[in-house]
């Protein structure tokens, strides 16, 4: 028996050239079931998304899975199985959209999250979840920022009592 071969069309190549443009754009792709989710949910969980920089696209498995092969980033093809779609982020808001995505499950969306692929890092499920769970850039900015602050306005603060002790009039 010979061996079976996917004839490839133009319109496939096309296809896969047209996905493989727009993932080239983004660096975090996390895998979801859509099944059983509604037209209302679906729009709504995209408008978040696109607050966010980030978007959501039902997929074609083989298409997606040719062209993540042809970036180089192998390794979801078990999660690419079923009816797919796929959030994609960019830069570090991988897991403020992977925030958005649990965030509409907790709201009662059927969505499924099956795993990613984060910055070339094959992820689980279970990963993608954690990942959820840990604050944004900038929450660690702010946190980080309020935590250089705060010697500062201790100094400050030190100082005005000390002048204001010595009979010494604060400028206001």
């Amino acid at each position: 028996m010979e061996d079976y071969k996917t004839r490839i069309t133009p319109a496939k190549e096309d296809a896969v050239k047209a996905i493989k443009d727009e993932f080239s754009e983004y660096n975090g792709y996390i895998f979801t079931d859509y099944r059983g989710m509604t037209v209302a949910q679906i729009t709504e969980l995209r408008n978040v998304l696109r607050k966010n920089d980030a978007a959501y696209r039902v997929i074609k498995n083989r298409y997606a899975k040719l062209a993540l092969h042809e970036m180089g980033k192998d390794g979801a093809d078990e999660q690419m199985v079923g009816p797919t779609a796929v959030a994609l982020a960019k830069g570090d808001e991988s897991n403020v959209v992977a925030k958005a995505l649990y965030e509409a499950i907790k709201n009662g969306s059927p969505l499924q999250v099956k795993g990613g692929i984060i910055n070339g890092e094959v992820m689980s499920a279970d990963q993608v979840e954690a990942l959820s769970k840990l604050p944004g850039r900038l929450e660690l900015l702010a946190s980080l920022m309020g935590t250089m602050k705060a010697p500062v306005q201790k100094l400050a603060a030190t100082l005005l009592a000390y002048v204001e002790s010595k009979g010494g009039v604060a400028a206001e």
